[in-house]
C-alpha cells in the first residue's frame, strides 16, 4: 500500500507517466422484438408526465470486458472493449501502452492490482521473448496489495463510467465500444483529472490497526 501511495505523490513528469490499469465485465442486454421501451412523455403538469418505460424481459448478449487505462495527473484515459479477459488480452494492452500510448516515455510507471493475469509472465505467454522483454523494459511495475484494489485509480474511472454511461441496457460489443469511446473522449477533452488525497501519513493514522505492533524495549 505504501509503495503505491508513494507513487501517487510523485509530481507530474511526461517522461515517467503514472498510469493505472483495471478491468471490468459488462453484461450485454438488448430489447426483445416488440418490447422496445416506451419513450418519456413530457407534460406541463407533473402528474401527467411520465418517464421512459421498459419491459423487464431482455435479450441476452453475453459478456464483454473493458480495460481501463488512465493517467490521472494528465486527465487522460482509454477504454478497450474485449470479448475475453485472459493474460494474452492483458499483454496486448501492455504492448499498446508502450508502443502507441507512450512511445516517447522513458519509463511508464504502472499501477495495477494483483489479479493472476496481471503479471509480467503474460507478455511471455503472448509474444516472443525479445518482444516481451522490450515491453517490460519500458515498465516500472507497482501492484496494489491483496484486498486493496481501491488503491487503483483506474477503478475510480470505471465507477464513474458505470454511473454516467453504462447504467442502462447495452445490446452488443459494438455499441459498448462506441459508448465507452464517446465517454472517454468527452472526459479527455475536458482533461478531467483525479485529485488523490490519501497519503502514507493518512494511512498510518486511519489504518493503524493494520500495521504490526512494535514493542520497543529500552
Amino acid at each position: 500500500m505504501e509503495d503505491v501511495l508513494d507513487v501517487y505523490e510523485r509530481p507530474y513528469d511526461p517522461d515517467y507517466p503514472v498510469v493505472c490499469i483495471d478491468e471490468k465485465s459488462k453484461e450485454l442486454r438488448g430489447y426483445t422484438p416488440g418490447r422496445e421501451p416506451t419513450p418519456p412523455r413530457p407534460s406541463p403538469s407533473k402528474e401527467e408526465a411520465r418517464d421512459q418505460r421498459e419491459d423487464y424481459e431482455y435479450k441476452r448478449g453475453g459478456m464483454a470486458n473493458m480495460f481501463m487505462v488512465c493517467e490521472p495527473l494528465r486527465g487522460w484515459r482509454r477504454i478497450a472493449v474485449t470479448t475475453r479477459r485472459t493474460a494474452q488480452d492483458f499483454a496486448h494492452q501492455l504492448k499498446k501502452l508502450v508502443d502507441q500510448d507512450y512511445p516517447l516515455a522513458k519509463k511508464i510507471v504502472l499501477v495495477t492490482d494483483n489479479l493472476n493475469t496481471h503479471t509480467m509472465w503474460s507478455l511471455y505467454q503472448t509474444y516472443e521473448p525479445e518482444k516481451a522483454r522490450r515491453v517490460l523494459d519500458k515498465i516500472e511495475w507497482h501492484f496494489t496489495p491483496e484486498h486493496g484494489s481501491w488503491l487503483n485509480m483506474a477503478e475510480l474511472e470505471l465507477s464513474v463510467l458505470e454511473r454516467q454511461c453504462l447504467d442502462r441496457r447495452i445490446p452488443d460489443e459494438g455499441c459498448l465500444e462506441v459508448e465507452c469511446n464517446a465517454w472517454a473522449n468527452d472526459r479527455n477533452q475536458a482533461e478531467v483529472t483525479i485529485d488523490w488525497q490519501f497519503t502514507n501519513k493518512d494511512a498510518r493514522i486511519k489504518l493503524k490497526s493494520l500495521y504490526p505492533n512494535i514493542c520497543v524495549i529500552p
